[in-house]
This record gives structure tokens, C-alpha cells and sequence, in this order.
């Protein structure tokens, strides 16, 4: 699973700067973009490659204390996410105070990594000798703010949880969840170190559980704060191949009605090649041909109702409407004046769109079918 969490990482941070340009002003946005932005350069610098970088350009205890100062810059723009979301006075001075609170706390693991013998800090955590002052200083100094700043992160995504609806309950939820056991894993491993720090030991199997509790919970918080997001845009995906879906099965009777009066189409808003695949070009070409089809059946009408009733307009089934509309069209074409007036044609079966794009795709379908 940790082998994902960079990839999903990834995403989410894309994802999020996406959200951030289409609005730069807006300050919960913008720190949710940077809570992933630091997070992923966290993960980056911690990745072999990214240590072994810094190590040589650096020395050894540095790639440690970038890679923990990113964490802390994650907390905090967590912490201003939430502050931000409140809007009032109060809540900015507050975010404001806890940008001091994380100032002094980078300066102290920074004070602790410079002053600590050359590569005392390299390596896996549960390695070093966290006898040595500066070395659980900055692992407890660290460990204990994120402790902090993520409880409180996750105790108010459990607030605003109980306060909205799906699905943003939902994603609320797992990041409460996510947060609530990624601050006990640091709280735990801030454990580890006064223990080790006092001289004592931790088994391997209790540090090895930690370290995967950080992971899943990482991996929650990352699920949590994408969920609504994500699932919007896949409920969009959906709703943008289904009316590219209908557009081209509405296709043999809008052929057919416009052929019969080309002035019933409309102009298109663009005429840009890639506005076939935009999401906004893809619903206006949708209305547009529902709107073409329904005026086209007004127009064709009259062709059906000479001789008949309207009420028995009205009760055909889409084949044998398809049928009269190809009859109607023929005898269009010779010349012949409309004799009766206009009625209406595929009455939809409810009063809501969908109904009646259903109903105009019946009878597209049955025309295609006696082509």
C-alpha cells in the first residue's frame, strides 16, 4: 500500500492546484492546496532518491530536517484550512498566531539539526541514538506539534461532519478518521522517543506498527479531503458521456427534420475543434439537438394530423411514428403545403427532460431501425 500512497499523493496535489487556479482568492482552497503541496515535497525528499540528492548537495542531517519541515508546513496549512473555512476575525488572528506556533518550532529542529554530529540524523528513525539531546529534541519537537495540530484538524472534520450532508459527510468522515489515527501514530512515536531518549528500547514489531498506522492514515487523509471532489467529477464524466451517448442516437431524426428545414438548425456558440469534447460544448450541442428535434417535429406535424386526430397523434408508438414521420417527409419533399395545423408529437410520459429526451430517442432509434 505505501507504494501507491506517492501516486495518490500526486493526484490529489494536481487535482487540488487545478481547483486553486480557477480560484486563487479563495484562502481554504488555497491552503488545502498547499497541505498536499508540502505533503508530496515531504514524500519526494524522503523517497531514496530524493534523500540521496540532498545528502550530496547537503550533508546527511539535512534531508531529515527538510523532509520534517514539510511535514510541520503540512500541519499547519491543515490547521488554516479549517481556521479560513470559519471566516470571522477570530479564526485569522488564529491562524495567524499558529503561523508564529510552527515559525518557532521549525526554528528548533532546525537549531537541533545543525548543531547534531554529522549524520546522527540519517537513516531510518527507529536507528538513531536518541540519546544524543539534539536528536529527541527534534523528533519529540516535531512528533508533538503534529500531534497537536492534526488532533485538532481532525476533530473539526468530525464538527463539519456531523454538520453536512453526502457526500461531503462522506469525505469528511475519512478525513476525520484518517486524521484522528494519524495523530495517534505521531503521539505514539513521540512516545518512542522519551523512551528511547531516557535510554530505554521499543520492540521492533511496536515500531513497525506505527509506521504502518502513519501510512494507512496518511492514505485516508488523502482519500478523505478528494472524496467529494473526486466524486463529483466522476458523476460529471458520467453525465458527459451519456449526453454525448444521446446526441448521436438523436442523430437519424434530427437528420431527417432538418433535412426537411435546414433553418431549424441552430448556430453553434463555437465552432473550435476541441469544443466537440469540452464539457460545456458537449451540453450545448446536446439542448441544441433537443431543441432542433422539437421544432422539427412542430414543423412536420401538420403533414401527420390531415385526416387524423391529435389525441391519436399523441398515442402512437415510436415505430409507427417513425413510419408517418418518413411518409410526412416524402411528401414534404414533393411540394405539398401543409393541410392541417401544427399538434403535438412523442408526448414524453413525464414532465421532467429526461423524459422527454427519452422519448425523442425511441423514435430516433425506430427510424434508424427502418432506414
Amino acid at each position: 500500500m505505501a507504494k501507491f500512497l506517492p501516486l495518490i499523493i500526486a493526484a490529489a496535489v494536481v487535482w487540488r492546484l487545478f481547483l486553486w487556479s480557477r480560484a486563487p482568492r479563495d484562502a481554504p482552497t488555497r491552503s488545502v492546496a498547499l497541505t498536499l503541496v508540502s505533503l508530496g515535497l515531504s514524500h519526494a525528499v524522503a523517497r531514496p532518491g530524493g534523500a540521496h540528492g540532498l545528502d550530496i548537495m547537503t550533508g546527511h542531517n539535512i534531508t531529515r530536517l527538510v523532509q520534517n519541515l514539510f511535514l510541520l508546513l503540512a500541519c499547519y496549512f491543515l490547521m488554516s484550512f479549517y481556521l479560513y473555512s470559519a471566516d470571522a476575525p477570530a479564526a485569522r488572528r488564529r491562524a495567524r498566531v499558529e503561523g508564529v506556533v510552527v515559525a518557532l518550532i521549525s526554528a528548533a529542529i532546525t537549531v537541533a539539526a545543525v548543531t547534531v554530529p554529522l549524520g546522527a540524523l540519517s537513516g531510518p528513525s527507529r536507528t538513531m541514538d536518541m540519546t544524543i539531546p539534539q536528536v529527541a529534541v527534534f523528533y519529540l519537537c516535531a512528533g508533538l506539534y503534529m500531534t497537536y495540530a492534526i488532533g485538532m484538524a481532525g476533530r473539526w472534520s468530525a464538527r463539519y461532519a456531523r454538520m453536512s450532508s453526502r457526500p461531503h459527510a462522506t469525505g469528511l468522515w475519512i478525513t476525520a478518521i484518517g486524521l484522528g489515527s494519524l495523530a495517534v501514530a505521531c503521539g505514539v512515536r513521540a512516545v518512542f522517543t522519551v523512551v528511547r531518549w531516557s535510554g530505554g528500547s521499543v520492540p521492533h514489531p511496536l515500531m513497525t506498527s506505527a509506521a504502518a498506522l502513519l501510512t494507512v492514515s496518511s492514505l485516508l487523509f488523502v482519500v478523505g479531503i478528494t472524496y467529494s471532489g473526486l466524486r463529483a467529477r466522476i458523476t460529471a464524466t458520467r453525465l458527459w458521456l451519456r449526453r454525448r451517448r444521446d446526441h448521436r442516437r438523436l442523430t437519424p431524426l434530427w437528420e431527417l427534420l432538418t433535412e426537411i428545414n435546414p433553418k431549424n438548425e441552430l448556430k453553434p456558440a463555437s465552432r473550435t475543434p476541441w469544443d466537440r469534447w469540452r464539457a460545456r460544448g458537449v451540453h450545448r450541442r446536446y439542448h441544441r439537438r433537443i431543441v432542433e428535434c422539437r421544432d422539427g417535429l412542430v414543423d412536420i406535424s401538420p403533414y401527420l394530423a390531415a385526416g387524423g386526430k391529435a389525441s391519436d397523434l399523441l398515442s402512437l408508438e415510436p415505430a409507427e411514428l417513425a413510419r408517418r414521420l418518413r411518409r410526412a417527409s416524402a411528401t414534404i419533399r414533393q411540394g405539398t403545403t401543409a393541410p392541417a395545423r401544427a399538434v403535438p408529437l412523442a408526448k414524453p410520459k413525464g414532465d421532467d427532460r429526461d423524459s422527454d429526451v427519452d422519448q425523442l430517442i425511441a423514435v430516433s432509434e425506430a427510424l434508424r431501425l427502418t432506414a
